[in-house]
């Protein structure tokens, strides 16, 4: 299997994987204080949504890398 073709799968899983959770989050670490024997770490848990149209785009894009990628003209 060439390389476009992989490509072109993870571009078809990534856009279903999109199109049925909506988006992912994350926690991400701010700030780290340490006060001698005192730590303090502030955490904030970011969301990124994944609109309709990037999944379904990137279903067609795969779709098209599949078909059309491993073809030498």
């Amino acid at each position: 299997m060439n390389p476009i073709k992989i490509v072109g799968a993870v571009l078809i899983a990534a856009g279903v994987l999109g199109l049925i959770y909506g988006g992912f989050s994350f926690t991400k670490a701010t700030h780290d204080i340490k006060l001698g024997p005192i730590e303090l770490s502030v955490k904030e848990k970011e969301s990124v949504n994944v609109p309709m149209w990037a999944g379904v785009g990137a279903i067609v894009a795969g779709a098209a890398l599949l078909l059309f990628g491993g073809k030498k003209g």
